[in-house]
């Protein structure tokens, strides 16, 4: 049990929810039961302990910077996805940059046939944990064969006293192209809409958070379904296709990754959080500096070589303050 002084501090200041794709955070230790052999050592990327810790020292001083302009402290809540199992995300709030701000994490091995999945890291000061459940995305291929994909984590706790749940999704990507791969967007945003309907048939009033890497904009059909008329996407306003955004495909930006409120967020209540402000992190040191690649994400590899960068991904954050 930490100190509640420690608490009372951070609770005076504004609060950072973040959410990250780590981009393949493997261990080096091969798992009979996935396909992760391209990351071990004899692998197509030469995956060693030194490579896996050189990835774990610079995520950890991504997370620990993330809001640290307004909230003065680290995230409160991190979303990540790309996760191979509970070791590496037990790894990662362990490493340097992290291991002294109380992380705990909530993870669950999902279907993913790659063995990846999503977690979420919280830190024990500012959010008590309650419960967490995952839901299966069931979606095919083509018909009778299924797609073995990541689930829905759904958290359920106090941050800073008050009950929020949180959901963390890593939808179908486009790897097939965009039109033949959108149905299963959009079952993996009904999957969402329904796990809505189950906690505000609980509590109608319930605060949500959803985020995510949705392999979708915001613009997008499938994220329009899932905010609906009862949630607010501050991620919206922020992408530019020419420059900005959290990811880039042939030159093109994309900002798949979002953080997603529920509606009552935006409202300033005595005692209670409220949204205050999104932001995609970017920092010039989270990009590549010269070539073709100038600007977009400093990934860990392109193609089977080995850069030594982050994640192909930038993270994004959003702040919540407590009104008084």
């Amino acid at each position: 049990m930490f100190p509640s002084i420690a608490s009372k501090k951070q609770s005076d200041k504004i609060t950072t929810i973040a959410f990250y794709n780590v981009e393949n955070l493997f261990d080096t230790i091969d798992d009979p039961k996935t396909l992760d052999d391209d990351y071990t050592l004899d692998g197509k990327y030469k995956w060693t302990n030194k490579r896996y810790k050189i990835k774990l020292k610079k995520l950890g001083s991504v997370i620990s910077q993330l809001g640290m302009n307004r909230s003065k402290n680290p995230p409160a809540i991190v979303g990540l996805v790309e996760v191979e199992n509970a070791k590496v995300v037990d790894d990662l709030v362990n490493a340097t940059n992290l291991r002294k701000h109380h992380y705990g994490f909530v993870h669950h091995d999902s279907p993913d046939e790659r063995g990846i999945d999503v977690a979420l890291l919280y830190n024990k000061l500012v959010f008590e944990f309650l419960s967490s459940e995952t839901f299966v995305l069931e979606i095919e291929n083509e018909p009778g064969v299924r797609d073995y994909t990541r689930d829905v984590l759904k958290v359920t706790g106090n941050l800073h006293g008050e009950l929020i749940h949180v959901l963390v999704n890593h939808w179908p990507s486009r790897r097939d192209g965009y039109e033949a791969t959108e149905p299963k967007r959009l079952k993996a945003a009904a999957l969402n809409r329904t796990i809505i309907s189950q906690i505000k048939d609980k509590n109608y009033d319930a605060k949500i958070i959803i985020m995510g890497d949705f392999n979708d904009d915001p613009a997008s059909i499938s994220l329009k379904n899932l905010t609906s008329d009862d949630f607010i996407n501050p991620m919206e306003k922020l992408l530019n296709k020419e420059k900005f955004g959290t990811s880039t495909y042939n030159k093109k930006w994309n900002l798949f990754d979002q953080i997603i409120f529920s509606k009552n967020f935006l409202e300033k209540k005595e005692g209670k959080l409220y949204f205050k402000h999104a932001e995609v992190f970017n920092k010039k040191w989270l990009k590549v500096f010269k070539g073709k690649l100038k600007g977009s994400p400093f990934r860990t590899y392109i193609g089977p070589w080995y850069q030594g960068g982050f994640s192909d991904h930038f993270p994004v954050y959003a702040f919540l303050k407590k009104e008084d």
